[in-house]
């Protein structure tokens, strides 16, 4: 297992150069994707995810299906709500949290935001990389509430952590700890993951495919990997082209290649959710299986210090 630095788990509460020596007072702001917390809330959520558009019988059908498999829930706001909780008791200052696609929405929390008087903000979405069409949208969002609510706080954006090294460190940490005692991970075959994004994304010099990818490469240099792959995962049920490759093409090389075990790792993600509790612990999981792999994947880093530690340098990086 990998350490982080003591001097960035030096433990909870304000640290030196923090947001609270100031005469300000300042906030954080953590946003993420929103998820239905039960099944009948899935066709509400999607009408959010889809701009208001209905969704179809066949695609309220299958994201009923994944989410009754996961049991009929997502954990995504209990992990935010952790993060946001252990980020406050790190730093010594609010922090919030909202969703874009559920509760609490963006607007509900702007609302406590203007409530606690709060004068400066630090807005880090909870997604590593960033892209026009996903972190974009967050602030297009946020600043929309912040008016409708007259919210009077400056808010400063963390646009992209991809490569804080805190951050490195957690991911290291948990793919570590996946390996094997007579098998470390540096010897396994491994495969990095990010969200997939319609490809016109990328038509105007959007980031996004450069900073999952070097995410991805910063973390196989830290556990000492030298030969690793990258793809994209949970592409949208659209008529876009979307990014790749995927991963069942790489599961298909793996398997023509003889690869018998292979290590999924989603560097696009911090916490449990439908991507990752159903694309890979089901989906992509029962893929292999039928092509004679066994596939595992690193625990989510959910509640891991680290990801605290590198939230809370974030933040300071914005205040």
């Amino acid at each position: 297992m990998t350490e982080v630095p003591a001097n960035s788990l030096a433990g909870p509460g304000p640290q030196p150069g923090t947001a609270r020596a100031g005469r300000e007072r300042a906030g954080v702001l953590l946003l993420a994707h929103g998820a239905p917390e039960r099944l009948e809330d899935v066709e509400g959520y999607l009408s959010f995810v889809r701009n208001g558009r209905p969704a179809s019988p066949q695609i309220l059908e299958e994201v009923g299906h994944r989410y009754a498999a996961i049991g009929g829930s997502s954990p995504l706001l209990r992990w935010t709500r952790a993060q946001a909780e252990a980020l406050e008791r790190w730093l010594g200052i609010p922090v919030f949290f909202g969703m874009r696609n559920w509760h609490p929405f963006i607007r509900e929390t702007m609302e406590r935001v203007r409530e606690a008087g709060v004068e400066r903000l630090a807005a880090v979405c909870l997604t590593p990389q960033f892209s026009e069409l996903s972190v974009g949208l967050y602030i297009q969002r946020t600043e929309e509430a912040k008016r409708e609510a007259g919210v009077t706080a400056e808010i400063s954006w963390a646009k992209s952590f991809h490569d804080e090294p805190l951050l490195i460190e957690a991911f290291a940490e948990r793919l570590e700890a996946v390996g094997q005692a007579s098998r470390p991970v540096s010897s396994e075959r491994v495969l990095f993951t990010a969200h997939s994004l319609p490809e016109k994304a990328l038509a105007n010099g959007d980031p996004y495919d450069r900073e999952t990818r070097a995410t991805a490469a910063a973390v196989a240099a830290r556990v000492g990997l030298t030969d690793f792959d990258f793809a994209y995962q949970s592409q949208g049920m659209t008529d876009d082209r979307w990014l790749g490759p995927t991963v069942e093409s790489c599961l298909e090389r793996y398997a023509a290649e003889g690869v018998r075990e292979v290590v999924v790792d989603p560097i696009g993600f911090v916490c449990d959710h439908v991507e990752v509790l159903y694309d890979i612990d089901i989906l992509f999981r029962g893929y292999a299986a039928r092509r004679g792999i066994a596939l595992r994947r690193p625990e989510s880093l959910n509640g891991s210090p680290a990801l605290t530690a590198a939230l809370a340098e974030v933040a300071k990086r914005c205040l």
